[in-house]
C-alpha cells in the first residue's frame, strides 16, 4: 500500500514514528498521524485545517493531557472515573515512581528483531489498531475519489472517517466539526484538480 503514498504522505508517516519516539510511547497511534500532518505546512490538510483554527501547539497540548494523565497513560475520563471512586491515581503514580523510578509505568519499546537473510524495508513502526484502520482508510479514500496517489489529505480524511481515535476527540473538543473539514477537504481537492 506504501507504494501510492505521495512523497509527503511518506514524510508523515514516518514523522508519526517520530512522534510516537519521541513521546516514549508505543505503537503509533491516531494522534500521531494528526501531529505528522501537522508537521507539513504547505500541505493542504493543514490550510483546511488551520482555516478551522486549529493550531498544533494546542492539539500537541490537548494529546499531552489525554495521554499523560496522572502520568499513567490513561486518558482524562479514565483519571476522572477512578477519583470518583476515591482513587489518587497522581498519588499512586508517584508511589510507584518513587519505589521504581521515573517513567516506570511507560511501556518499554522492544528491542529490534535481528533479521537474517534479505531485509525488508518498512515505513514505520509498530501502530495501533486505530492507527492501521486510519492508514486503510486513506486508501480507501483515495480510491473513493479516483485518485492513484494517496497524499496527506486522504490521511487526514482518514483520521476523520475512523472518528474514535484520540486525533479524532482533541480535534472536536477544540471546537472542529469534523463532517465540515471532510466537506472543506474534499471541496479544496476538486478545486486543485
Amino acid at each position: 500500500m506504501f507504494e501510492r503514498f505521495t512523497d509527503r504522505a511518506r514524510t508523515v508517516v514516518r514523522h508519526a514514528r517520530d512522534e510516537a519516539r519521541a513521546e516514549g510511547q508505543r505503537p503509533v497511534g491516531t494522534e500521531h498521524l494528526l501531529l505528522a500532518i501537522l508537521a507539513d505546512p504547505d500541505g493542504l490538510a493543514v490550510r483546511v485545517l488551520g482555516d478551522s483554527g486549529v493550531t498544533t501547539d494546542d492539539l500537541r497540548e490537548r494529546i499531552r493531557r489525554h495521554t499523560e494523565t496522572g502520568g499513567a497513560g490513561l486518558a482524562e475520563a479514565d483519571a476522572a472515573a477512578l477519583r470518583e471512586i476515591g482513587i489518587d491515581l497522581a498519588a499512586i503514580v508517584a508511589r510507584i515512581e518513587e519505589s521504581f523510578g521515573p517513567d516506570a509505568l511507560r511501556e518499554a519499546a522492544p528491542a529490534p528483531r535481528r533479521r537474517w537473510g534479505r531485509r525488508r524495508r518498512q515505513m514505520g513502526g509498530p501502530f495501533s489498531a486505530r492507527a492501521k484502520k486510519v492508514l486503510e482508510l486513506s486508501l480507501r479514500e483515495a480510491m473513493r475519489l479516483r485518485h492513484k496517489h494517496i497524499g496527506t489529505e486522504h490521511i487526514l480524511l482518514g483520521l476523520l472517517r475512523e472518528g474514535n481515535g484520540l486525533a479524532a476527540l482533541v480535534l472536536t473538543e477544540a471546537g472542529v466539526d469534523l463532517a465540515d473539514v471532510r466537506r472543506r477537504v474534499e471541496a479544496a481537492l476538486r478545486a486543485a484538480a
